[in-house]
């Protein structure tokens, strides 16, 4: 039995990541400038943090529509005779929802499965799954790993500026000064689903150091783990220096990955997290 993977643009697998573990990637939306754009198709962050720059109105996301998703089952069921369809939390974003509309056209052919995580918290569930497809596992025995591998799978990230979450609505007004004034960095973590705080820090090599302590100590925790590095436009020097600050830890390294515009949208310029994962669920 042959297993297509599908999953969506919150991913964050590049193009050729895609084509190199034969995965398709349906785009979410993003609203801007007036117009409508397929993500990673015809939009890019530096794209929309130039057009913020020079006054343009802020964005909005949206999911593809089920119609969608069930031309991408279509198309994968000509040569595979099951689909696993790996998407972005729920309580982020609609995208599973329209998967799973779309999943009922197919007489239990599609399975839809919600990580509760996003980017390359997404992103390597979808790695895993191809992995276990191709060692030939079925679809219950993948869906039951993934689900074994959720509740230990960490994102954890930081941000450069709190306006973007200030205009998105994460926070207030206020608080987005004060944080400002006092160079106050927020650490946020993807738990149960959901964006939520894992603390603050105080400029910019605490948060450096943050990033470094995580790593280590998940890595102790749980031994054999594997990373993957994320980051929005600026965010690649904060990257390279919490990387050059995990010398000595070993894990099994997934690359660095630059952020969609989706979520960039989200998580503005200069962002950077860690996605980890244990390599044994």
């Amino acid at each position: 039995m042959t297993i297509a993977i599908v999953t969506d643009s919150t991913s964050d697998l590049s193009p050729e990541l895609c084509s190199q573990y034969g995965i398709e990637s349906v785009p979410l939306y993003v609203l801007f400038d007036g117009k409508m754009h397929k993500d990673g198709l015809e939009i890019t962050p530096s794209v929309i943090f130039s057009g913020l720059k020079s006054g343009k109105k802020t964005p909005s996301t949206s999911q593809p529509s089920p119609a969608e998703f069930a031309a991408a089952y279509a198309r994968a069921l000509q040569s595979a005779d099951q689909v696993l369809s790996i998407h972005i939390s729920g309580q982020l974003s609609g995208t599973v929802g329209s998967a799973r509309l779309a999943a009922q056209e197919f007489d239990g052919r599609v399975t839809v499965v919600d990580t509760q995580s996003v980017s390359m918290g997404l992103g390597m569930r979808v790695i895993r799954a191809v992995e276990l497809a191709r060692a030939g596992r079925s679809v219950p025995d993948i869906v039951a790993e993934l689900d074994r591998a959720a509740p230990k799978a960490d994102l954890r990230f930081t941000v450069d500026t709190l306006d973007f979450l200030r205009i998105n609505g994460r926070i207030g007004g206020a608080q987005a000064l004060l944080g400002s004034l006092l160079n106050i960095k927020p650490i946020l973590v993807v738990r149960g689903g959901r964006v939520e705080s894992g603390g603050r820090v105080r400029g910019h090599k605490k948060a450096v150091q943050d990033m470094v302590d995580h790593v280590r100590a998940y890595t102790s925790k749980y031994g054999a783990v594997r990373a993957a590095f994320l980051y929005t436009v600026g965010g690649e020097g904060f990257l390279h220096e919490v990387r050059a600050g995990l010398g000595g830890v070993s894990f099994e390294d997934l690359g660095e990955h630059a952020i969609g515009a989706v979520v960039a949208t989200h998580a503005g310029p200069g962002a950077m997290g860690i996605a980890l994962e244990p390599v044994k669920p």
